[in-house]
């Protein structure tokens, strides 16, 4: 097995875990609200907390790989992502839900992230392979959700919802174990040059593309939070069981994992740009629906089905249009900057949605917001340039800074 096959399957491993058991949070919601006697708010603000901390911490994280090597971040993120599921298990109170779901498991997965993962992927593969293999190893994270969600639920049922933590606790120190391979931090495809990290973001965040796309991945981390944390307890507020709210979040998973590797496939001759804008659209109508038809569980799985087709999709795009803007070198940071945005977005969408439940009992306005936003990310990602960001000389000369 070649370097590069062994940095994919490490990477695939490692993303599977990290978002597998991240994916599990939407069915702990009813029975830790339960048991500690909290509102659906409480509960959407310790995940907040986690998509907020996640995602300030995504631009360190990523800087701190470029410059010292993945794999020691990635290690890092594991032992405070187990620490911060071991806080949750033992949590009697909101402060320690916010502690150990929130801001241990935020700093978690900022380390142990797909992000991190697809900078250390995305120097070690040539460009045309380039978005086909972040996408696979992001379906790998679909993969997880898949196993893990159904996995939980069993878990939770049989042996309550603490207990049930353990097993996210073991697989995440699985993950940093299995991190090794991704210890480089040399590029396989050469280097594009030693600016100091304040151009590198000085051009980034001067390029009207970049900010457009800063834009557009907000609304992503919106929608899959939203959907990712109250998914199932809207399911369950309109008449379905946990056993359906359960295998919609698994619908959404499997359905990504071919959706994701397909489209990833089919950005060498579409363009990022425009299947981005296309996955954005049907988000948009698919939410739309789900607002105004009444729900049954054919129409729950079958609206999880599309779902998971443009789940996670965006990220190895959106993934490649910065590598094609700004090269590899700086990847882990730009990319970092990118998903700080998500996560902002995350953080609205989760808090936000309990907050609403809480106060009219319905998630309903949610699901226009979400649809509307998922119609402007449309309309925002046909304005992006995802060619090399040329820099402009003293002499007025352009200079492309990702090699080509």
């Amino acid at each position: 097995m070649g370097v590069v096959s062994v940095v994919l399957v490490a990477g695939c491993i490692v993303t599977g875990i990290s978002l597998g058991v991240r994916a599990t949070m939407g069915i702990y919601l009813d029975p830790i609200t339960s048991d500690l006697g909290v509102g659906s708010g409480s509960f959407g603000l310790a995940i907040a907390i986690q998509n907020i901390v996640w995602g300030f911490g995504q631009p360190i994280a990523g800087g701190l790989a470029d410059r010292f090597g993945t794999a020691r971040v990635l290690v890092a993120g594991a032992i405070l992502y187990a620490f911060g599921l071991l806080v949750a298990k033992e949590a009697e109170s909101v402060t320690a839900l916010n502690l150990g779901l929130g801001l241990l498991m935020g700093l978690g997965l900022a380390g142990l992230s797909f992000s991190v993962i697809l900078a250390a992927i995305g120097r070690s593969v040539s460009d045309n392979k380039r978005a086909l293999a972040m996408a696979t190893v992001t379906a790998c994270g679909s993969l997880g959700q898949f196993v893990m969600v159904p996995l939980s639920q069993v878990l939770i049922d049989s042996f309550g919802w603490r207990q049930s933590l353990i097993t996210g606790i073991v697989l995440v120190c699985v993950a940093g174990f299995a991190a090794r391979p991704l210890r480089s931090s040399q590029s396989a495809i050469g280097n594009d040059g030693n600016e100091p990290l304040t151009i590198v973001l000085k051009n980034a965040f001067g390029h009207k593309s970049y900010l457009l796309l800063l834009a557009g991945f907000f609304v992503c981390g919106f929608h899959v939070t939203f959907i990712g944390v109250h998914l199932p307890k809207y399911l369950e507020d309109v008449g379905q069981t946990t056993q359906i709210a359960a295998l919609a979040l698994a619908t959404i998973g499997l359905f990504n994992i071919g959706g994701t590797i397909a489209i990833g496939a089919l950005s060498g001759t579409y363009g990022n740009t425009r299947l981005l804008s296309t996955l954005y659209l049907v988000r948009g109508i698919v939410f739309g629906l789900i607002a105004i038809l009444p729900m049954s569980p054919v129409l729950a799985l079958a609206s999880a089905a599309v779902i998971g087709i443009v789940w996670l999709s965006t990220v190895p795009l959106t993934s490649a249009i910065v590598l094609k803007q700004f090269g590899p070198t700086n990847a882990g940071t730009l990319f970092g900057f990118v998903f700080l945005s998500h996560q902002i977005g995350a953080f609205i969408g989760t808090y936000g949605a309990g907050l609403v439940r809480d106060a009219v009992g319905s998630y309903q306005l949610f699901w226009w917001v979400s649809s509307a936003l998922g119609f402007g990310a449309a309309l925002i990602h046909l304005y992006i340039d995802e060619s090399p960001f040329q820099k402009v000389g003293d002499s007025g000369e352009t200079t492309d800074v990702a090699p080509s």
